[in-house]
């Protein structure tokens, strides 16, 4: 039987200094009011050009990324190794605009797939279609009612050739790639886009994931439509299957804007349509396949459950248990040794660039009921287990 609890297997791979240092980050990210000035002078600290990186470098970026490039991954790609878990490459500059830099960065994700290449180290491909394109025409795009100029269509154009040129090459490696969930508003052309991939490289196996934020309301009725549909039109439907991570915006510009916004209306409700989502998907494991994306010890044990209801071996290739590096490692290492595949999501990017999503990072743990503290308390637990030693 998994018990999280095992913080022997949790920490296996930290040394009492790294234990030291995630203690007292999560000590900080527990507290909003130390998140939003830490937000603040960093921000500040950078924009002035104050030498902080290297502060930077060897707290919060040691903790939840793997290097600034992919070779400076190489380290962590083997230590997770070493204990059985799986390196999800995630590039995770944001906030680029230009033609060039989407270009650039579909040369860089491609440079993940052909690490991954052959490497049972390195299981999956990520990137986001905001990564690689205008938000704004991904916006104007999801309203079926916008009529696209020929300019608008041609840009479009080349942001569905961008994410043609990473599927394929994830095809032609034999590596699969998840494309990540965004805002509601831009999620229909995305969704659209991402299940036009599968059609064209899902034919033998599941190559293309897409995600779905389960703290959406209408997740379920997608998720069955898809299962119908890939079933009917004889393809594997990749899920990489989250709670998500727009929540506060979400409910924002649904207020702002007057429509029903696309929220839960609590945790309870997103998280029963999680662990429905788990169940659909081992339901149909013929044609699909699954990332469960949670950092949620129940829904990890009901997966666990699933799988033995469905008679899917644990080490079965055609679902994975993932989370975030520097977090959870009582699941992903637990969940590793008794032999389930187990991926972790390893950020990586020059510094500066990745500031926006580490600092995101924060927030999103402030505002998850209880995560910091059980990530807190099982540091003190495994502190203590070692001192007594």
């Amino acid at each position: 039987m998994i018990s999280f609890e095992n913080t022997e297997i949790a920490f296996q791979s930290k040394s009492d200094q790294d234990l030291n240092r995630a203690y007292w980050l999560f000590k900080i990210v527990g507290s909003p009011s130390m998140v939003k000035l830490g937000k603040w002078g960093t921000n500040a600290a950078l924009s002035a050009g104050l030498p902080i990186k290297g502060i930077i470098k060897n707290t919060i970026f040691k903790q939840f990324c793997g290097g600034e490039s992919i070779d400076d991954c190489q380290q962590a790609i083997e230590l997770l190794n070493k204990y059985g878990i799986g390196t999800i490459l995630d590039y995770s500059v944001e906030g680029k605009t230009s033609e060039e830099d989407f270009d650039e960065t579909v040369n860089e994700i491609i440079r993940t797939i052909e690490k991954a290449k052959g490497n049972t180290a390195i299981p999956f491909a990520v990137f986001k279609v905001t990564g690689i394109s205008r938000f704004a025409i991904l916006e104007k795009a999801n309203n079926p009612s916008n009529k696209l100029s020929d300019i608008e269509q041609a840009e479009l154009g080349g942001v569905i050739d961008r994410i043609n040129q990473i599927c394929s090459a994830g095809y032609k490696a034999g590596v699969p790639v998840f494309i990540d969930a965004e805002e509601t508003w831009i999620q229909d052309t995305i969704d659209s886009i991402t299940l036009d991939m599968m059609r064209k490289y899902n034919t033998q196996k599941t190559i293309v994931y897409n995600t779905l934020q389960m703290y959406r309301h209408d997740r379920i009725e997608y998720l069955e439509r898809m299962m119908d549909l890939s079933k009917k039109e004889n393809f594997h439907y990749g899920v990489k299957l989250v709670r998500g991570a727009y929540m506060e915006k979400e409910r924002l510009r649904a207020s702002q804007n007057a429509y029903l916004s696309p929220i839960q209306p609590d945790k309870n409700s997103c998280d029963t349509d999680f662990n429905k989502a788990l169940e659909i998907i081992c339901e149909h494991i013929d044609h699909a396949a699954l990332c469960a994306g949670s950092h949620n010890e129940k829904s990890a044990i009901i997966l666990v459950e699933l799988m033995e209801k469905y008679s899917i071996e644990p080490n079965d290739s055609r679902i994975c248990f993932a989370q975030l590096l520097g977090m959870s490692d009582h699941i992903s290492y637990n969940m590793a040794y008794h032999g389930y595949n187990v991926a972790k999501y390893v950020p990586y990017g020059p510094i500066k660039e990745v500031m926006p999503y580490l600092l995101r990072r924060a927030d999103e743990n402030t505002s998850v009921a209880g995560q910091t503290g059980r990530e807190l308390n099982l540091i003190i637990k495994e502190r203590k287990r070692r001192a007594s030693k």
